[in-house]
């Protein structure tokens, strides 16, 4: 069994332009121009016996299809087949998110914030305080401690008085 190289995601946004044998910034038009004569020059049909020919006809109509959508296209353009592959893990939408998430100065925001508090989560934060160390945990009226177990006799009683009234 072969085993394929993974190929590594790029930042710069140029490669789907180089399949297709255009400048980055190209036109619908020229993208659309550039595939079609590219489609028919590596057709399967047309090179029955050149596996790389559909290799690379698989290429060209991946690279069509990325940079013929709009919103394919704009992320690609800024982030590469990196954020291609972000917008696919994560939706179209919040790429922009994880760039921003994971750039240095959020890095150090996130780590600054962790060393001031003590705690790198404010629902964990609360919890520790209310529960685990007990300092902020809000005291019972008359000052004494509510009960928080209550017997089954004791249950069965409440039942039975609730019932006859």
């Amino acid at each position: 069994m072969t085993e394929q190289r993974q190929r590594a995601l790029s930042t710069s946004g140029e490669a789907l332009y180089e399949i297709l044998a255009l400048e980055k910034g190209a036109t619908h038009d020229e993208i659309k121009k550039s595939y079609r004569k590219l489609a028919l020059k590596y057709h399967p049909d047309k090179n029955p016996d050149n596996p790389e020919a559909a290799e690379k006809f698989k290429e060209i109509n991946s690279a069509h299809a990325t940079l013929t959508d709009l919103s394919k296209r704009n992320i690609y353009d800024k982030y590469g087949s990196l954020g291609l592959y972000v917008a696919e893990q994560f939706g179209e939408e919040n790429v922009n998110t994880y760039f921003m998430l994971s750039s240095w100065w959020a890095k150090g925001l996130f780590a600054v914030c962790g060393l001031l508090t003590g705690c790198y989560l404010c629902c964990c934060l609360c919890c520790c305080f209310n529960c685990c160390c007990g300092k902020c945990k809000p005291k019972a009226p008359g000052g004494e401690e509510q009960e928080f177990c209550v017997s089954p006799e004791d249950l069965e009683e409440q039942i039975k008085n609730d019932m006859e009234r």
